[in-house]
């Protein structure tokens, strides 16, 4: 999917809200457990319910990766049934790789061209060769960990280095590599304060944000310093969708907060 396209579906739908499918089989609905892919039949529901509400999905490879064979079994069927059925969604498989080149290759390869998704999330800690080959497939997107969430963040990424932080230091660098224009970056909602700073640096580019919700991120301050002239963000949430009931009516319950969130996005739309 090309960065147009993403664009052209944001407007359409009012909405830029990305759902991720971080599936825990200790938190899906009892009933699911005896079907022969419980992963897959809770993912196939979310996705029904709540397709005409985001553009985006984003599978946490290690939530499919604890179950072995059949976990990645069930990440294949996610994402080749979304892009059966629902191909106009930017699909994300959120990884975090990144390894010394024929590596990054090998990864590139697995999930963008046999797994067939738009995005993979990357580490940028080895630097410009790790993650250069995730940057050569036409259409593809590589999503660089630039400043995260967690309490963490602050152990390496806000650590000022000549006179700057080591985030900074990373987004300006990868500006300078081959294909970069197919970069996009997370950026965590719980710093929200640094956004002015990082649109100064990356004014065009799309922003993958976790942490609303759940991680306490606030939308409407995200969006005050990070939205563009082409909205530029996809916001993240994962358990406060999909994990919103774990009844019957689970799917219900998901597309419900979705369509909380749909709600004030295509308000703050309005006035941007």
């Amino acid at each position: 999917m090309t960065t147009t396209q993403l664009i052209e579906q944001i407007h359409q739908k009012k909405s830029f809200l990305c759902i991720g499918l971080d599936v825990d089989l200790t938190k899906i609905p009892p009933h699911l457990i005896a079907s022969d892919d419980p992963i897959f039949e809770f993912n196939k529901a979310i996705i029904d319910a709540t397709h005409d509400l985001c553009v985006s999905y984003k599978p946490n490879t290690a939530f499919y990766e604890a179950y072995g064979l059949k976990g990645w079994q069930s990440l294949q069927k996610t994402i080749q049934y979304i892009n059966e059925n629902y191909p106009e969604m930017f699909t994300i498989a959120d990884a975090k790789r990144g390894d010394i080149g024929n590596t990054s290759t090998m990864y590139a390869k697995a999930f963008l061209e046999d797994l067939d998704f738009d995005s993979v999330t990357v580490a940028p800690y080895m630097g410009k060769d790790s993650v250069e080959p995730f940057l050569a497939f036409e259409n593809k997107h590589t999503i660089l960990l630039a400043l995260t969430s967690n309490e963490g963040a602050f152990d390496f990424q806000t650590k000022r280095s000549e006179g700057k932080e080591l985030y900074r230091h990373v987004i300006e660098t990868s500006k300078t590599w081959k294909n970069s224009q197919n970069l996009m970056y997370v950026v965590g909602a719980t710093k929200a304060e640094y956004f002015t700073e990082i649109r100064k640096i990356i004014p065009d580019s799309f922003l993958l944000v976790p942490g609303v919700g759940a991680q306490g991120g606030s939308l409407q301050e995200v969006c005050k310093y990070g939205i563009n002239a082409n909205v530029g963000l996809l916001i993240n949430s994962s358990r406060g969708i999909i994990y919103a009931s774990n009844g019957a009516d689970f799917a219900e319950k998901a597309r419900e907060e979705a369509l909380k969130m749909q709600e004030e996005m295509k308000e703050i739309l309005k006035t941007n």
